[in-house]
């Protein structure tokens, strides 16, 4: 139960270092042209880089209170495995 906390949090911090440090991840990866195309003009790559980190925080939040064996369970059974 400490183990799922600790990663449950790390996610979370990783997280918000994402979406805090959009400007730095756009600087180092560069542009993604998908997200210029489809997300906006100028601002797509940042917006696509806070969704990233806004996915990881949930997915750590996730973890932490273990709750990703009912979601995971849930796609199985709507697929029909």
């Amino acid at each position: 139960m400490l183990d799922r906390i600790l990663i449950g949090l790390a996610g979370i911090i990783v997280g918000a270092m994402v979406v805090m440090k959009s400007e730095w991840f756009l600087s180092n990866l560069g542009s993604v042209q998908w997200a210029e195309e489809k997300l906006g003009t100028e601002g797509g790559s940042r917006l696509f880089y806070k969704l990233i980190g806004l996915a990881i925080i949930f997915f750590g939040i996730f973890v932490m209170t273990g709750i990703t064996t009912d979601i995971m369970n849930g796609f199985a059974k709507m697929i029909g495995l």
